[in-house]
């Protein structure tokens, strides 16, 4: 069986789930999802940044809605169950939990724990972020020791 660590920032939709789950064809994959919670993972003011450079005007506006801290951490959760479940029904299994520390330290320690095979970092695009080679992906890709792949979500949850 294939081991992959799924990183993500929000809940999969069926076609992430689709995406991911097809990936390896036929060879089943046990999934190890780690959700980070959006308020957490990067400040205000570069999302915002993400949004106009995406012309989502709106959406950046609505920014300082977020939940951060403690307040994303229920939503989080959420998105968290909801991703499993979808993962599951799919005919894979997966496990999951949220990252209360600095992402890229749990993604090391998951990778090792485990022996993954491979890690998978689905988010939204981070301009800023993957401009100056700071997203999670391009960091990932000189600490977890197995291949990172880069996925962008389907759609806006």
């Amino acid at each position: 069986m294939f081991t992959s660590v799924l990183m993500i920032e929000k809940a999969l939709t069926s076609a992430d789930v689709e995406f991911v789950t097809t990936l390896h064809g036929d060879e089943p994959v046990s999934f190890h999802v780690l959700l980070q919670p959006r308020g957490d993972q990067a400040d205000r003011l570069l999302r915002a940044i993400d949004d106009i450079a995406m012309g989502e005007l709106d959406e950046a506006a609505r920014e300082r809605k977020t939940p951060e801290g403690d307040a994303a951490k229920e939503p989080a959760q959420q998105a968290l169950e909801v991703s499993l479940t979808a993962l599951r029904a799919a005919g894979s299994e997966a496990g999951g939990r949220m990252v209360e520390d600095h992402p890229l330290d749990a993604l090391k320690a998951l990778v090792e724990e485990i022996g993954a095979d491979e890690v998978i970092i689905l988010t939204d695009p981070h301009y800023v972020e993957e401009f100056f080679h700071r997203d999670w992906a391009s960091r990932a890709r000189h600490k977890v020791g197995v291949p990172v792949l880069k996925l962008f979500s389907h759609s806006k949850t």
